[in-house]
């Protein structure tokens, strides 16, 4: 099983990740960082992407027939790069996301889910 701060270190080690957060998805904030070199500011971030999942669930939930889902990852492409969340289970404290953010011109999209599907298995107790 690896630790928060191990696996941070693979998600940067990911082809193409250019930063990365891991986010406890209860309160919406920052765990852990990676990358970035401090271009943005991490808390506003992950209270932002923590949000935008939550509002994410909360409209799809109104969609299902049971009013009940479970987001397994979820995807933005934008101008300056693919976005990945990751919501797991985990024997921390509570529900994370991990959140990595790949340059659209060096990564390659396929292979970071890959890589971030077994990454939160090595987290999760489930």
């Amino acid at each position: 099983m690896l630790g928060i701060e191990e696996c941070l270190t693979e998600v940067m080690a990911i082809p193409g990740a250019l930063d990365a957060i891991l986010i406890d998805q209860t309160s919406g904030t920052a765990v852990a960082t990676g990358g970035g070199g401090g271009r943005f500011d991490t808390e506003k971030s992950a209270a932002g992407l923590s949000a935008t999942l939550q509002a994410a669930l909360d409209g799809i939930s109104l969609t299902s027939p049971t009013g009940a889902v479970r987001i397994n990852e979820m995807i933005i492409t934008a101008d300056d790069g693919h976005y990945l969340l990751k919501p797991l289970e985990t024997v921390f404290d509570g529900p994370l996301v991990i959140y990595v953010r790949l340059d659209p011109e060096r990564s390659n999209l396929a292979l970071a889910r890959h890589r971030l599907q077994n990454l939160s298995g090595q987290l999760m107790t489930t």
